[in-house]
């Protein structure tokens, strides 16, 4: 330790013999002030003194501890060195002395508490230049939050231009559909008139079809006048035959001729009936089209009557909006003024636990002042006795005797009178004792009753300070009674039940706590059955369900996993691996399959005797992870 003088030190060494804490040595500022220290050097080195930062009130000390210690750029230790000079590398790789050398690797804890002022004077510069970043921070984000309500109403009238511009498409399809159905009423009409020159067409053959029904009527009776020729005439049979030849040759004609006919008349039919059809989905479609318009008229409508629902929506959320505020405002002050109240009644709760110790000794006072005056009143009662032949219990409940008149009255007086003179002189003090005793009763009295109202109020508190603990106790006895269940079993199975029981529920505060652990296939009784790993797990549950209550960013484990066989660990290992994403955990063991499952490790060891060493090993900077967690299995 550094002190400034020998006074100093030796205060030091007398508190710490009192205290029974051990022994220390002390560094004394003052007997370096004329140190001058002889300091050695050696060509292509540097003193170490010229690479420390530190007060000049500790430059002496710095110079004392380091005069002979050089600094050297290379990392050859085979330089030769003379008594006295110790030689380090600026890497620190190796420290060279006359009769030794030593080196390796800069291990992770190596390093000393020198410049640990002058590390904090520099924190707190950081400290500062933060604080003043975040006020800064604070005042972007006030900022930012006023830019975003502006951009909350511009997304609103946004909204309101969208709106619109689906209204303007609305009103764009209706005009597309009014126009589609005019052109549909047009076809419909340019249908109808075809379907009209159809008809007159279809008519037209008709009455075709009939003029030639009537010829192949009229070639059939000429047939018969033939064929009756023929009988009647057998003479003139060749003439006759080429006759009926060529009337048969007319016949076939006329007859493909009709057939002819009669194939347009059923064309024109069926393109009738696909016209008819086609006037028919035209109907339909004017009728969808008719029906669309209504529903787009009903939806324009629709959305109108949604702009004005969405503009007093609007109103009411601006309206919301400031009562809202108006009420974090009025949350804020009453959060504050709890607050508030919080500090004072935390206040007076302190300054009653004062008046109560106060209130105790005051009591203590007022107890012997009772004694006194106990005595005192002792002391009357035996001059009454001695003086007048009366006690203090003759004369306390005599009253005066009422209907005595004055004359009476005067004539009593002035025999007490007398008796008074004939008694001789009397105590001029009495009255004024009698006062002070009076007014020293009065004020031992108002003092007893404030006790007793102090005492009210204490207790009071005592009862509030009970009430809150229990709640805040059964609250977190609750949750970890849950996280020890969940973590018992991601332990063991899901078959295995644990528990954490209150032995005396009235009173939990001062009750005892019970664990349970079953593991499957066992009914233990107590928790001492269990075997050594199903303890520690167990345990390990517990201490998990603890932490899962009020996370640690550190948490270490001293050999935990020794009792644990190989599956057991492997479950260790897993839950171990699963919290290790919000604390970082360090383990102390022996075991390989634990190793293995490590991010780090730190290997110890003794490369001189009563000298040890840390040889640190990151698993996370090598790939192949699976052959080192194989080998380690």
């Amino acid at each position: 330790y550094v002190v400034q003088n020998l006074d100093e030190a030796l205060r030091a060494i007398k508190l710490l013999h009192k205290t029974q804490k051990g022994k220390a040595n002390f560094f004394l500022l003052d007997a370096f002030k004329e140190h001058q220290p002889q300091m050695k050097m050696l060509p292509g080195m540097r003193q170490a003194t010229d690479f420390i930062q530190t007060d000049d009130i500790y430059r002496p000390l710095v110079a004392h501890l380091l005069a002979n210690v050089l600094i050297t750029e290379t990392e050859d230790p085979s330089v030769t060195v003379d008594d006295d000079i110790t030689l380090l590398s600026k890497s620190g790789t190796f420290i060279r002395r006359t009769y030794s050398v030593s080196g390796g690797s800069v291990g992770l804890f190596e390093g000393k508490k020198i410049g640990r002022k002058k590390n904090l004077e520099i924190l707190e510069k950081a400290i500062r230049k933060a604080e003043a970043e975040s006020n800064s921070l604070n005042k972007h984000y006030q900022e930012l939050k006023a830019r975003l309500g502006v951009l909350k109403e511009g997304a609103r009238e946004m909204q309101l231009h969208q709106l619109n511009k689906a209204i303007n498409e609305l009103n764009q399809q209706r005009i597309s559909l009014q126009t589609r159905l005019d052109n549909y009423v047009e076809q419909h009409s340019e249908a109808e008139e075809k379907a009209r020159q159809l008809r007159q067409s279809i008519a037209q053959m008709t009455a075709e079809d009939r003029e030639i029904e009537q010829n192949l009527i009229r070639e059939h009776q000429a047939l018969e006048e033939l064929k009756e020729s023929i009988r009647e005439a057998d003479s003139s049979y060749r003439q006759i035959a080429d006759e009926l030849s060529s009337a048969s040759a007319a016949y076939n004609e006329s007859h493909i001729h009709y057939i002819r006919q009669q194939n347009k008349v059923q064309t024109l039919e069926n393109e009738l009936a696909f016209l008819r059809q086609q006037r028919q989905e035209l109907q339909g479609r004017n009728q969808q089209d008719t029906q669309a318009i209504q529903e787009s008229s009903e939806e324009e409508t629709q959305l109108l009557q949604r702009i004005e629902n969405l503009k007093e929506a609007l109103k009411k959320a601006y309206d919301q909006k400031q009562e809202r505020e108006a009420k974090l405002s009025d949350a804020e002050q009453n959060y504050f003024h709890a607050r508030g109240k919080i500090n004072e009644i935390e206040e007076a709760l302190r300054k009653k636990s004062k008046k109560q110790q106060d209130s105790q000794i005051l009591i203590n006072n007022l107890k012997d002042k009772l004694n006194e005056l106990r005595y005192q009143l002792s002391t009357i009662s035996e001059r009454l006795h001695i003086e007048f032949g009366m006690r203090l219990e003759d004369i306390k409940d005599i009253e005066l005797p009422e209907g005595l008149s004055l004359e009476e009255l005067q004539l009593k007086v002035d025999r007490l009178r007398n008796r008074l003179e004939n008694y001789g002189e009397i105590n001029p003090l009495a009255v004024e004792a009698y006062d002070e005793m009076k007014e020293r009763y009065d004020n031992i009295s108002a003092q007893r009753d404030d006790i007793l109202q102090a005492k009210e109020d204490l207790l009071e508190t005592i009862r509030e300070i009970e009430e809150t603990a229990t709640e805040q106790f059964m609250d977190a006895f609750e949750k970890v009674r849950i996280y020890f269940q969940d973590v018992f079993r991601s332990l063991f199975t899901e078959d295995d039940t644990c528990d954490l029981v209150l032995l005396d529920p009235e009173n939990p505060l001062e009750s005892k706590i019970e664990i349970i652990a079953k593991p499957k296939g066992k009914r233990p009784q107590t928790i001492s059955q269990l075997s050594g790993g199903e303890k520690t797990l167990t345990a390990t549950a517990l201490l998990f369900a603890l932490y899962l209550l009020k996370p640690a960013p550190f948490c270490i484990f001293d050999e935990v996993d020794a009792p644990l066989d190989d599956a057991n660990i492997e479950k260790f290992n897993k839950i171990i691996k699963k919290f290790s994403k919000d604390s970082q955990f360090i383990i102390v063991t022996h075991n390989k399959q634990t190793m293995a499952a490590v991010d780090t490790i730190y290997g110890v060891y003794m490369h001189e005797q009563g000298v040890s060493g840390v040889a640190p090993v990151d698993f996370r900077n090598y790939d192949h992870q699976t052959l080192l967690e194989s080998a380690g299995g």
